[in-house]
């Protein structure tokens, strides 16, 4: 069972975004709630919801519980993750133009380019929460996909 049962994005832009960020929100979620492995240190086979944001330019992972009380947060500066999410946000806007314009190769290509990133920033995400919460490489991946698109700039 996932430990995951809700999540919760928080953030001014969530209600603009493009509609290829939009579908990776929803799929990242969704695939989320399905199949995870999110346990803070200290509690395990709990029942989680997690409220995702930015805030005062950190990154925090408000855990709570399953009635939605607070458990334990965790805030992580954003500037180990700068590069990869400005990456990410340019291959997504290239993926946009690629699709209007027909490129299947190019979108193939551009697609190969996000998963490299997803995976290198589910490597960085697990780094800098080790300790403090245990996940793994898949729920990394997808979390990532998340704090992308919080961090999309407008």
């Amino acid at each position: 069972m996932p430990d995951l049962r809700r999540i919760v994005l928080e953030g001014d832009g969530l209600t603009r975004l493009s509609p290829l960020l939009e579908a990776d929100r929803a799929q990242a979620v969704a695939d989320l709630l399905v199949e995870n492995c999110f346990r803070p240190t200290g509690r395990p086979d709990a029942q989680l919801a997690l409220r995702l944001s930015i805030q005062e330019g950190r990154l925090v992972f408000d855990i709570r519980d399953e009635h939605d009380a607070p458990l334990i947060a965790h805030a992580l500066a954003l500037g180990p993750f700068r590069d990869l999410i400005g990456d990410y946000q340019m291959l997504v806007e290239s993926h946009i133009a690629a699709v209007a314009e027909g490129r299947e190769a190019r979108i193939q290509a551009i697609d190969m380019g996000r998963r490299g990133l997803h995976n290198e920033g589910a490597t960085l995400l697990r780094q800098r929460l080790a300790g403090k919460v245990e996940l793994d490489f898949e729920t990394a991946r997808r979390l990532f996909t998340l704090v992308c698109v919080l961090r999309t700039r407008l």
